[in-house]
């Protein structure tokens, strides 16, 4: 199982990026956690200062954009 964060306050494009993970992780029959990290304390915990951010099993994948679902199934295989 796949643990997944997304990291940010809440934002618009911290929202897309949960919608866009949650696709690409359906799109691949992947069992996964979804947990949104908004406590600003938490986030620069990963040594993130842009969001939002998209952690996939504690390892800091994207900072500071929304990537395509396609690029997010890219690192999820």
């Amino acid at each position: 199982m796949k643990k997944i964060q997304v990291l940010g306050p809440g934002c618009p494009k911290c929202t897309v990026l949960a919608q866009h993970t949650e696709q690409a992780l359906k799109d691949l029959g992947l069992e996964y956690e979804l947990e949104k990290v908004t406590d600003i304390d938490a986030i620069m915990n990963f040594g993130v200062m842009m969001t939002p951010a998209l952690v996939v099993d504690g390892e800091v994948k994207f900072v500071g954009k929304v990537p395509s679902i396609a690029d997010i199934k890219g690192i999820l295989i």
